[in-house]
C-alpha cells in the first residue's frame, strides 16, 4: 500500500529530515517501509514544446523526424505517432530522462539518424491510458514550461508499506489514521480537521424531509451498520487535479469526479463506500439480505459471479446491486449520465466477506480493509466527507432529507487499567509517567491518571481487533519510544540443572545404543501421511476420523496409524543409492479412539536392508540386546500374533515364516518381522527388508531398576565352537537352541544362533555358535573335545543333526 507523504502533511506537520531516516523511524515504530519512491521527477524535467517541421525518414516507411522548439532551442528526434502535426504543442523528454521502470533515455540513432530524446504520450508519462498518439496540450500552453508546473503537480515522497505489517491495525489502511501514527512518533500535534464545528456544517446542508431511499437490513446478514443519504443536482465530470494526482500517486486510476471521491475518501480515512446512480435503485429500495435463491450477479468489471445462497447482497426492490464488501454491480454504477446518486458507508463482518472473496477468487481493495475488522463507529464520518467532496465538486449538488442509520451496533468502551511502574518493568527503562500519559493521548486514548494506575479507555477503532489487554498498551509504549532505545539487559534469573524426565533417560539411551551398539542412522519421517502410501503399503487402517479438514496435499492430509508405512517409503528411497543400511526412527503413531478422539502411541521403529542376505537374525539379536540394556523385562516368541496391536491381523505385509512376537510386562508391544516381497515389491524394493517396532508408550516413564551385575574380568580363556545342524524348514530357531538347554554342563557360557541358511522348501540349516569357559581353570583339549561331542549328540538325540 503506498502512503503518500504529501497528503500525510494535511494533517500533521512532519520535521524536516532526510526521507530514508524518516522511513526508517516509522518502521521501528508503527509499520515496515519496504521502499521509498518519489513521484513528479519525471514531470519536472519534461518540457511543453511547439512542433515546427515534420518530414518522413528517409530509411523507413512509417516514421518521422520531427523538429520542434521549447522557445529557446530546437531540437529533432524520430517519431512514429501519427498525430505529429505542425503547430501541435507537445511533452518532450530530453536526453537523461528516466521513466518508470528504470528505462533511461540515451544518446541513439534510429535507422541512421540521432534522436535527441523523445516526445510523450500520456501512458509514457503515467497521465492517462491514451498511447495512440502524442499527448496534445492546449495552443496556449506556455512553451518551455515543465509539464509537472503546467498541471500543477508537485513532487511527492511515497511511502511503500508492507501489508503483512498492518494486517492486526485496522486503522491504518488510510492516510488519517497513518498520520495520527506520524503525530505520535515525531511528538507533532494532529489537525483536527473534521470536529464539532465541520460536522455541523454539513448537516446545516441536509432538510428534515423523507430521504427517497428506504434501508433494510436482514438480521441475519453479515451487515455491522449500514448509513446511507441522496443527492441530487450531480454532474459527472474529471476531477479536479489535486484529485487525480493522489489518486495516481496511490496506485488509483482516475475516472470521474464521484468515483474518485469515493476512492479519495477511502484512501483517505480508511473506510470503503459505495456510490450508486440512483436511477438504477428499482423501487427505491435498498435491501441487504443473504442472496438466496440468486444464483449468478455481474460485478463492476464484468465478470458474471456464481452465488451460493449464503452471501450477502445488497440489493433493490427487484434484486442484486452489489456483493456486500466486495463489489458493487455494474447496473448500479455511475455513468455520464448520472445526475441523482445514493451514497452508502456499511460495515461488514470480516470473516464472511472474505471466505465470499476467497470463493469468488475476487480481491479488491474494499475488500482488504473489510476483512480488518473496521470499525462501525467511523461510519458516520466517512459518509460527511464524501457528501463534503461531492458538493464541493458539485456546488449546485442538494442533499435530499438527512442521514439513514440501520443496524448501527450497540458500543460499549474497552478500559484497561495498568500502572507506570508494570510499564517501566516490562520494557527494562525508566520512562516519565508524564511521557507514558502524553504518548497514549497522541495515540487517541483517553488516560484517567490516579496515585498508582492509569484507566486507559480505547478508541473503538483499535479495539475491534488490536488492542485487549494490558500488554498491548505496554506495546504501544515501547514501539513509540523505540525499541533500539532499550539498554538490552540480560534478566537475572537463577539457573539450576534440570534433571530429565524419565521418558527423557529412555529415549537418549535407545538413541546411543541404536547408533554405538546397532551401527543405525537417526531418521525422521512426518506423521501426516495420505492414503496412497498407506494403499501401497496395503495397510487396511485408514485412520479417516483423524483426516485434516484443510490438508496442505493429499500426501499428508491424516495421522498416520503405524511407523511401519513411513519407514517401508524411507527405505524404498534408500535402496537406489546403498546396497545394505540401518536406519532407526522414535516417533508417534495416531490410533482412532471414540472418547478421546485418538490414542497416540511413542514407538521406536528399526529398519534393516540387505540386497543379498536377510538381516531377520541380525535384527532380533539388536533388539534383545537393547532390551536387556534398558532392563526391561521381556519375551520374544517366534510367529505371529493376531492380538498384537501394532499391525493388523489381516495385513498383506506380514512375512509366513520370519515373525516374531515381543511381549513386554506381559503383553504384546513389539514386532519384528520381514516385509512379505509382495508388499516390498509395491515399493520397487529389490531386496530383505526387515523392520522392527517396539511401543514405549506404557513403560517410558517407569524407572527400570537396574539388573546390572559386575564381575572381575576373565582370568582364564574361553573356547568358542560353532557346528552347523539341519532342521524342518518350519522350525523355530528358538527350539534348536533350546535343545542345549537339556545339556547340564556348567562350562557352556552362551549359545546364539550365528546364521540360518534355507536349503529347500522342507529343510535349512542353523549354525549355533557356543563359548565353553571354567572361571577358576583353563580348559584342557581333551575337555574341550568331549564338551563338542556332547553338543553334537544331544541336538542329534533332539532330531537336529549335524550337516555333513
Amino acid at each position: 500500500m503506498y502512503i503518500s507523504i504529501d497528503w500525510i502533511k494535511d494533517f500533521v506537520d512532519l520535521p524536516e529530515m532526510n526521507q530514508e531516516k524518516l522511513a526508517q523511524r516509522f518502521t521501528m515504530a508503527t509499520c515496515e517501509v519496504e521502499d521509498v519512491l518519489t513521484t513528479g521527477e519525471l514531470l519536472e524535467r519534461v518540457r511543453i514544446v511547439e512542433i515546427t517541421q515534420v518530414e518522413d525518414h528517409p530509411d523507413s516507411d512509417h516514421l518521422h523526424l520531427v523538429r520542434f522548439t521549447d522557445g529557446k532551442e530546437e531540437h529533432q528526434v524520430v517519431c512514429g505517432a501519427p498525430n505529429a502535426v505542425v503547430g501541435k504543442r507537445v511533452p518532450y523528454a530530453p536526453q537523461g530522462t528516466t521513466f518508470p521502470g528504470g528505462f533511461t533515455l540515451t544518446p541513439k540513432k534510429i535507422r541512421g539518424v540521432v534522436s535527441e530524446g523523445m516526445l510523450c504520450s500520456e501512458t509514457e508519462l503515467v497521465l492517462g491510458d491514451d498511447d495512440s498518439g502524442l499527448k496534445i496540450f492546449p495552443d496556449d500552453a506556455p512553451l518551455g514550461q515543465s509539464v509537472g508546473e503546467y498541471i500543477g503537480q508537485k513532487n511527492d515522497i511515497l511511502f511503500d508499506i508492507d501489508n503483512k505489517s498492518i494486517t492486526h491495525r485496522p486503522d491504518l489502511w488510510g492516510h488519517y489514521g497513518m498520520a495520527r501514527e506520524f503525530a505520535a512518533v515525531f511528538g507533532s500535534p494532529l489537525k483536527d480537521l473534521w470536529n464539532d464545528g465541520w460536522e455541523q456544517n454539513i448537516r446545516s446542508w441536509m432538510s428534515d424531509e423523507n430521504p427517497p431511499v428506504s434501508i433494510t437490513v436482514d438480521p441475519d446478514s453479515a451487515n455491522l451498520g449500514f448509513t446511507g443519504i441522496s443527492m441530487d443536482n450531480i454532474t459527472i465530470k474529471d476531477s479536479p487535479l489535486w484529485i487525480q494526482n493522489r489518486l495516481n500517486a496511490c496506485g488509483m486510476r482516475p475516472i470521474n469526479n464521484i468515483v474518485d471521491i469515493s476512492n479519495y475518501v477511502m484512501l483517505e480515512l480508511g473506510i470503503p463506500n459505495h456510490i450508486f446512480d440512483r436511477d438504477t435503485i428499482r423501487g427505491e429500495k435498498i435491501i441487504v439480505r443473504r442472496a438466496g435463491e440468486d444464483k449468478e450477479f455481474v460485478t463492476l468489471d464484468e465478470m458474471t459471479r456464481e452465488l451460493q445462497p449464503s452471501d450477502t447482497m445488497v440489493c433493490d426492490a427487484q434484486g442484486p446491486s452489489g456483493i456486500a464488501g466486495i463489489m458493487g454491480g455494474l447496473d448500479s454504477s455511475i455513468a455520464d449520465k448520472t445526475s441523482r446518486i445514493f451514497l452508502e458507508v456499511a460495515n461488514w463482518k470480516d470473516s464472511e466477506v472474505r471466505s465470499t472473496a476467497t470463493r469468488l477468487g475476487l480481491r479488491t481493495d474494499a475488500l482488504q480493509r473489510y476483512e480488518k475488522s473496521l470499525d462501525s463507529q467511523l461510519l458516520e464520518r466517512s459518509l460527511l466527507r464524501l457528501i463534503e467532496l461531492v458538493k464541493e465538486s458539485c456546488p449546485e449538488a442538494v442533499v435530499k432529507g438527512s442521514i439513514v442509520k440501520v443496524n448501527m451496533p450497540v458500543y460499549t468502551p474497552l478500559v484497561i487499567r495498568v500502572s507506570p511502574r508494570r510499564i517501566c518493568q516490562v520494557l527494562g527503562k525508566k520512562i516519565p509517567t508524564l511521557e507514558i500519559v502524553q504518548i497514549l493521548e497522541a495515540l487517541d486514548f483517553a488516560v484517567a491518571q490516579s496515585e498508582r494506575e492509569l484507566t486507559v479507555t480505547v478508541p473503538s477503532y483499535r479495539s475491534t481487533k488490536d488492542i485487549e489487554c494490558d500488554a498491548d498498551i505496554i506495546e504501544e509504549i515501547g514501539r513509540i519510544i523505540g525499541y533500539d532505545n532499550i539498554t538490552p539487559e540480560s534478566p537475572m534469573n537463577a539457573i539450576s540443572a534440570v534433571r530429565l524426565s524419565e521418558a527423557k533417560v529412555k529415549s537418549r539411551k535407545i538413541q546411543d545404543f541404536m547408533v554405538n551398539r546397532a551401527g543405525a542412522l537417526e531418521i525422521m519421517t512426518y506423521p501426516m501421511v495420505g492414503e496412497k502410501l498407506l494403499d501401497q503399503a496395503y495397510w487396511p487402517e485408514k485412520n479417516e476420523t483423524l483426516v485434516l479438514v484443510n490438508a496442505m496435499s493429499p500426501e499428508s492430509d491424516r495421522m498416520r496409524p503405524s511407523l511401519i508405512p513411513s519407514l517401508m517409503a524411507s527405505a524404498a528411497l534408500n535402496q537406489k543409492s546403498y546396497s545394505s543400511f540401518k536406519m532407526f526412527e522414535l516417533g508417534r503413531s495416531y490410533q482412532e479412539d471414540v472418547q478421546d478422539f485418538s490414542n497416540e502411541r511413542y514407538q521406536l521403529g528399526f529398519v534393516s536392508f540387505d540386497k543379498k542376505n536377510s538381516p531377520y537374525l541380525d535384527v532380533a539379536n539388536r533388539v534383545e540386546e537393547l532390551m536387556n540394556s534398558l532392563n526391561i523385562s521381556y519375551r520374544m516368541i517366534p510367529g505371529k500374533n493376531d492380538q498384537n496391536p501394532l499391525y493388523p491381523v489381516d495385513w498383506a505385509g506380514i512375512h509366513p515364516y520370519e515373525t516374531m512376537d515381543i511381549q513386554i510386562m506381559g503383553r504384546s508391544r513389539g514386532y519384528i518381522g520381514t516385509i512379505h516381497p509382495l508388499v516390498c515389491r509395491n515399493f520397487k524394493i529389490k531386496g530383505q527388508l526387515v523392520i522392527a517396532v517396539l511401543d514405549l508408550t506404557d513403560f517410558q516413564d517407569q524407572r527400570m531398576k537396574d539388573k546390572t551385575k559386575y564381575q572381575p574380568l576373565d582370568r582364564f580363556p574361553s573356547s568358542l565352537f560353532d557346528c552347523t545342524v539341519l532342521a524342518e524348514a518350519h522350525t523355530p530357531v528358538e527350539d534348536v537352541v533350546s535343545a542345549l538347554k537339556t545339556l547340564k554342563m556348567k562350562e557352556l557360557d552362551w549359545v546364539k544362533v550365528a546364521d540360518v541358511f534355507v536349503m529347500s522348501e522342507e529343510q535349512k540349516s542353523v549354525t549355533l555358535r557356543m563359548s565353553f569357559k571354567d572361571p577358576d581353570k583353563t580348559l584342557t583339549g581333551d575337555f574341550i573335545k568331549e564338551a563338542e561331542d556332547k553338543v553334537i549328540a544331544t541336538l542329534k538325540s533332539k532330531g537336529y543333526p549335524l550337516k555333513m
